[in-house]
């Protein structure tokens, strides 16, 4: 199924030579859809604008090697692939003044893509936040997640060679990945400029399984590099750089697991480790004993990122500087995540 917001019309087939026009039509049809067999929304470039939310909820199963997948047409390990030619998401849609079927105590929120399956794959894409002013006034904060998967007995959930962007000011991307159950694998993402990352919710059997976050690179968070609630001590953390952030990492909750982290860096943050709870970021330092480094580096030396846009390696660490032999960012060493 085939999108495409320049040349398609959410009255076509969807076939490559007759796309749809919007990612809220590709939803709605898979949505619908029934039978056995894979799900494949190729996304083109350009600009996306979802004036509400996409929500995937099918009636058709998918397992781990027949899958959901959203991706773009043309991905980072392509030979004529270049950072322009991602497709752009923004999220456009009126606030929700209603959170999780309650009033939003915090002046409205919207969602992007919502997955309510198991077993999808999200790839490719250059996401960004909404144009709204986060903080209207005291106590409020105006928020949009773009992906967002609510389901606590959820799994298998991959976000691969997605490069998130936000801006403060003009673009808050306040929470990139919101995401309820198991199985939540961030692989091969950078995350420039964003409020926060990801945060793994929670779960229906108490502490989530199979969660990770490996090859990210984390820049500029002005809220946290990562916040983990639910996942278990099989959580895995890996080739991660996280650098110049508010926070390294927030964990939530009094039980605490300890993380092992391995071969990564956290460089120049303000603050390595804090705890805390809901969209006004109340955190406090917190001591980082939880995690267990093994190869990480430590340090308030200042990462070099490459910002001429002309090349692939836009928003990378570059090569030969501090954390660029990690392999964080979009592009794949291997063929795909393993």
């Amino acid at each position: 199924m085939y999108v495409n917001p320049e040349t398609g019309s959410d009255t076509s087939n969807g076939t490559k030579e007759k796309p749809l026009k919007t990612i809220g039509e590709a939803a709605n049809r898979v949505t619908k859809s029934t039978g056995m067999g894979s799900t494949t929304v190729v996304l083109s470039e350009g600009l996306h604008a979802i004036d509400k939310t996409a929500v995937f909820k099918p009636l058709r199963k998918y397992t781990k090697d027949i899958r959901l997948v959203i991706r773009a047409e043309t991905l980072p390990n392509d030979p004529e692939w270049n950072p322009a030619r991602m497709p752009v998401l923004i999220s456009t849609m009126p606030l929700s003044k209603t959170w999780m079927n309650r009033p939003d105590p915090f002046d409205g929120v919207s969602y992007g893509i919502q997955i309510e399956t198991s077993h999808v794959t999200i790839q490719g894409l250059r996401i960004l936040g909404s144009p709204v002013h986060e903080h209207p006034k005291p106590g409020a904060v105006r928020r949009n997640y773009p992906i967002v998967r609510e389901g606590r007995d959820l799994d298998d959930l991959l976000v691969t060679q997605c490069l998130f962007l936000g801006d403060e000011n003009a673009a808050p991307n306040h929470l990139p990945i919101l995401a309820n159950g198991h199985g939540i694998m961030l692989d091969h993402c950078v995350f420039y400029g964003c409020k926060m990352t990801v945060v793994y919710w929670t779960a229906d059997r108490g502490r989530s399984t199979g969660c990770g976050m490996r090859n990210c690179l984390v820049h500029g968070a002005y809220g946290c590099g990562i916040w983990t609630m639910s996942p278990g001590e099989d959580f895995e953390f890996r080739n991660n750089v996280i650098a110049d952030s508010l926070y390294g990492w927030i964990i939530e909750g009094g039980n605490r697991p300890a993380y092992n982290v391995t071969k990564s860096l956290f460089s120049g943050n303000k603050h390595p480790a804090g705890t805390g709870a809901g969209p006004l970021l109340n955190f406090k330092m917190t001591d980082p004993g939880f995690l267990k480094f093994a190869e990480v580096t430590v340090t308030d030396e200042p990462v070099k990122i490459d910002r001429d846009q002309t090349k692939k390696n836009y928003l990378h660490l570059i090569p030969g500087t501090l954390g660029a032999d990690l392999g964080a960012g979009l592009f794949y060493t291997k063929d795909k995540p393993n």
